[in-house]
């Protein structure tokens, strides 16, 4: 019986430390990190989709019917201003410039023997007039016919890259048809939709000749080497989206930019005096922002917040809370409104430079 009792008691026992165990991890999982928000001059980044063409890419087109009988480019080759690229079977042309220089020979001599009869008073000067009308006509034509010709050899209008060749060689082409799209890669054009209210602010902020840098972030995640500045703002804003187009202006000395490529036009605007926030303290519901505030009874209430900018880790808060107040920084899935919780303050100043480091 005393055995029983024995193994009862320790049972008890023990049982007795795992709750208290229990209870032990229970208020080591009830205390909660929090913060405040640090009043700071910064520099956000606002970042905009964009995208990349050339100052120059034009569609190249026949200007005559025929044949195509050489191809002397290839796709992506860089070729020179004036530099022969295609060309159209030119006999046909040959032959009627041929005969256009004959009958503009012809009209020479018919209108030099005019002349001679009009100075010696056999012919009126009517007649002389005429024979120079038809001189003056048969050099026109003869010219043309040139032109004609000259069309045949389609070559290279300013300095560029070559795109996809559209057509084979011995192709029978019609007059204006694509042979391919040539590019001038020297510099590129970088347009990004801007919103009406950061308009109106840059606009304020920017004198007449300022230049305004920008950079690029390409598609892989890396910024552009060579930093890029604002040029021109279209005339129009979008009645649709409400913005307007504005255009960069990047060099392109190593040809890593192409036309149509995209990314992302990054811009620094001075927030001074600004609210920062982690954004790991916020929460999003339908696309708005929410922090937890801890009230002086250690209760959780949700706020909503409005966001002035952002820099990586890091929110600038233009409404909603004040640096007076205390903000839950982890643990936000695992309470509820109302919660009553126990926490460990850390100052804001190393919150945030912690942030900075981890995003450098």
């Amino acid at each position: 019986m005393s055995r029983i009792l024995m193994i009862v008691s320790l049972c008890a026992m023990f049982l007795g430390m795992g709750c208290e165990s229990h209870k032990e991890k229970q208020e080591e999982k009830s205390r909660y990190l929090v913060t405040s928000p640090l009043r700071k001059d910064t520099l956000v980044t606002n970042q905009y989709v964009a995208q990349i063409q050339s100052i120059r890419n034009i569609e190249v087109r026949t200007q005559e019917r025929g044949y195509l009988e050489d191809i002397y480019v290839d796709e992506g080759q860089f070729v020179k201003k004036g530099q022969l690229m295609f060309k159209i079977m030119p006999k046909l042309y040959k032959a009627e410039l041929q005969r256009a220089e004959a009958e503009a020979h012809f009209a020479q001599i018919e209108y030099e023997n005019t002349k001679q009869l009009a100075d010696s008073n056999v012919v009126a000067p009517n007649e002389l007039a005429m024979a120079k009308a038809k001189l003056e006509k048969a050099k026109a034509e003869q010219s043309l016919a040139q032109v004609h010709l000259e069309f045949t050899e389609i070559r290279a209008p300013f300095d560029g890259i070559v795109d996809r060749l559209h057509l084979k060689l011995g192709s029978l082409v019609e007059e204006g048809e694509l042979l391919t799209s040539l590019s001038d890669n020297s510099d590129m054009w970088v347009y990004y939709n801007v919103p009406e209210a950061e308009y109106l602010d840059y606009q304020q902020a920017v004198h007449k000749d300022d230049t305004t840098k920008v950079e690029l972030l390409m598609a892989n995640n890396q910024i552009y080497k060579h930093d890029g500045y604002v040029q021109t703002i279209e005339g129009e804003f979008n009645n649709e989206t409400g913005n307007i187009a504005f255009r960069a202006s990047f060099p392109n000395p190593e040809g890593l930019l192409r036309h149509g490529e995209t990314g992302s036009v990054l811009t620094q605007v001075p927030f001074n005096n600004s609210l920062l926030i982690p954004q790991k303290a916020t929460f999003e519901v339908l696309s708005k922002h929410y922090v937890y505030v801890v009230n002086k009874d250690h209760k959780i209430e949700s706020r909503e917040i409005s966001l002035a900018g952002e820099l990586p880790h890091i929110y600038a808060i233009s409404d909603g809370i004040s640096e007076d107040d205390t903000i839950l920084l982890e643990g936000l899935r695992k309470v509820r409104e109302g919660d009553e919780i126990e926490y460990d303050f850390e100052e804001p100043q190393e919150v945030i430079s912690h942030l900075e480091l981890y995003a450098e």
